[in-house]
């Protein structure tokens, strides 16, 4: 096997029709093609047609994975269901990572990218689309935590000390960055983010992340709406015209109406962080908890020992009331001249060497283990056990 990647795209708001198929089929004779989906894996050769004008033309979403290193996800949003100008100020381009937020005839498309060379072996790219998916979903309901997020893949892999991070602000922060969902949580992984730089940057985040208006407020506006407003958007919909269109028209007026509600949490343009600042906070985070791991790691190993010591000295006291048995127990177990018996014979004598040395005997223990071993020079098996143990040697 050469190479590995994995090609999946995947229709939401309206299935394929057979014809939409026929000419998906073109593009590859292996791939698994239905109504809602595109899906391949490539060993040798490449996906024929361009993922981006796949996605616009006939798909929702799109995920690509390749073994050096390219991860990329992308999402088709009705631009009605979609606020551009609030977006595009996340927007970026660095070569390996970019976050692409585009605006077609009917639809945006918003395009992340991490490319990261060197890494290990990667397949398994099936695992990635459902865990996504719901970003879109976000994305449709105004809540741009993932585009803060895929912002900054483009400031993960760099260090405080560039000319270009003094000046550079960070984008709005939304709100409630600081409780990312699964699929955020995804998506970070996705992108091979930095927590660290993920936690600095949520400092910054204030008030809730924004959630679906309730049926509600929706019901409260649509009954300010022209009753004749009404009626065409009714009679749109039952003629079968464009049900999507009216839906992203009806999202944005609603959102339009509700706008000043529903920007509250933004980050004001004052107290934007720069670029050097996230970093350096990241760096002092991760040595933050480095330290800490490390006395915590120091309090463990210091804790064990502890428990060790108390358990081994729990165990002489138990030897020290049967210590002449025990000696009687070594030549037995050595007599008996089968491997077992001599790991056993050599553990009970470390232990009487131990017990002896507690009470100032060491010279008496060592004397008989000396005796001992002169008495079994012939076997060879069980000197080298006493020679690992240093048992009279």
């Amino acid at each position: 096997m050469s190479e590995y990647q994995y090609y999946e795209f995947r229709a939401i708001d309206r299935p394929l029709g057979q014809d939409e198929m026929d000419e998906l089929r073109r593009l590859s004779s292996r791939a698994q093609i239905t109504a809602t989906s595109f899906t391949n894996t490539y060993n040798y050769g490449d996906f024929r047609g361009k993922p981006s004008e796949v996605l616009e033309r006939y798909f929702d979403a799109f995920v690509h994975v390749a073994n050096w290193g390219t991860h990329q996800v992308a999402f088709r949003i009705p631009k009605g269901l979609f606020d551009l100008d609030a977006a595009e100020v996340y927007g970026f381009d660095e070569g390996e990572f970019y976050l692409s937020i585009s605006e077609g005839e009917e639809h945006a498309a918003i395009d992340f990218l991490s490319q990261e060379e060197g890494g290990d072996w990667e397949e398994g790219g099936e695992r990635w689309m459902s865990s996504l998916l719901p970003i879109r979903d976000d994305l449709m309901r105004g809540d741009l935590r993932a585009l803060y997020i895929g912002w900054l893949a483009s400031i993960s892999y760099r260090g405080p000390e560039e000319d270009e991070a003094e000046d550079e602000l960070e984008p709005p922060v939304p709100p409630g960055l600081a409780k990312l969902t699964g699929p955020l949580k995804t998506l970070a992984e996705f992108l091979r983010i930095d927590g660290d730089l993920i936690e600095v940057a949520a400092a910054g985040s204030t008030g809730e992340a924004v959630t679906p208006p309730s049926r509600a407020d929706m019901a409260r506006w649509i009954r300010s709406l022209p009753i004749a407003e009404k009626d065409d958007y009714l009679a749109q919909l039952l003629a079968g015209d464009g049900e999507m269109r009216i839906r992203a028209e009806l999202a944005r007026r609603f959102r339009e109406a509700t706008a000043p509600r529903s920007k509250k949490g933004h980050a004001p343009k004052t107290g934007r962080r720069t670029v050097r600042e996230l970093l350096v906070a990241r760096d002092a985070l991760a040595s933050e908890k480095a330290r800490k791991k490390a006395e915590k790691d120091v309090r463990e190993r210091a804790r064990l020992d502890r428990e060790r010591a108390e358990a081994r000295a729990r165990h002489l006291d138990e030897l020290a009331k049967r210590e002449p048995a025990a000696w009687k127990q070594v030549e037995e177990l050595i007599a008996a001249s089968k491997p077992k018996e001599y790991d056993e014979a050599v553990q009970l004598l470390v232990d009487l060497r131990d017990l002896a040395a507690r009470s100032g005997r060491t010279d008496e223990a060592l004397a008989r283990i000396r005796e001992i071993r002169e008495r079994n020079t012939r076997r060879s098996s069980l000197m080298k056990k006493f020679d690992g143990r240093k048992l009279g040697g």
